[in-house]
């Protein structure tokens, strides 16, 4: 290609207009992204709940629940309660964001990762607690599936905020000025994006939780 229309083609690929349309479309993907996976994470949820209520309306043999057995409700609490936690520290931490104040939204991101930290480590604890074998019964088999997926999910949830947590202390470095991150520079507004994505998850997986919490531990 000739030298002339490569710098042509560099020349009009870095104006402003082009620019600005890359980066709405960069907004709008994390922004469908987020949505997207959102929606994976519901068909995997959904999975284990056709499975939880189809074995406990079949009941085959009578071996839905043997004895009414059930996992240590204390452990269930206690992890629910830290993935209700770090949900909660995630909507104050965008309200605060949103209101420019940077160290609050990290001081709350840090306290959501060590919640989704200690929920993962009771989590993996609690298969040492329960009064049963796996695939013993319809409730042990599901039960082992929820605990699974709910290693999983604590493990995302808790590298998400990490990793935006580690963007956040980046940024200054990489933007300059005054308040960086609440800046209209392209890497702060990419970063605000992601956290509004990482919430709206989080609120999806406390609903999910929820459900799931009440399923294994309540009914």
């Amino acid at each position: 290609m000739p030298e002339e229309l490569i710098n042509e083609t560099l020349r009009v690929s870095d104006t402003p207009e082009e620019q600005e349309f890359e980066l709405r479309a960069h907004i709008g993907s994390v922004w469908s992204g987020g949505r997207l996976f959102i929606a994976m994470w519901t068909f995997l949820d959904a999975s284990l709940v056709f499975s939880y209520f189809y074995l406990r309306s079949s009941n085959n043999g009578l071996l839905w629940r043997p004895n009414h057995v059930t996992a240590p409700t204390s452990y269930g609490w206690a992890i629910y309660s830290l993935v209700l936690l770090a949900a909660l520290m995630a909507f104050y931490g965008q309200a605060r964001l949103r209101k420019g104040s940077i160290l609050d939204w990290q001081i709350a991101s840090w306290v959501g990762v060590f919640a989704g930290l200690f929920g993962l480590l009771l989590q993996i604890w609690e298969f040492t607690a329960v009064p049963f074998a796996p695939g013993s019964s319809g409730y042990s088999s599901t039960f082992i599936g929820y605990a699974c997926m709910n290693i999983m999910t604590l493990v995302v949830v808790t590298y998400w905020i990490e990793t935006a947590l580690a963007r956040s202390y980046r940024l200054p470095k990489e933007i300059g000025g005054e308040k960086p991150i609440m800046s209209m520079h392209p890497s702060a507004q990419s970063f605000r994006a992601n956290v509004s994505a990482m919430t709206y998850f989080m609120g999806f997986i406390v609903l999910a939780s929820t459900l799931l919490f009440a399923m294994f531990y309540l009914l």
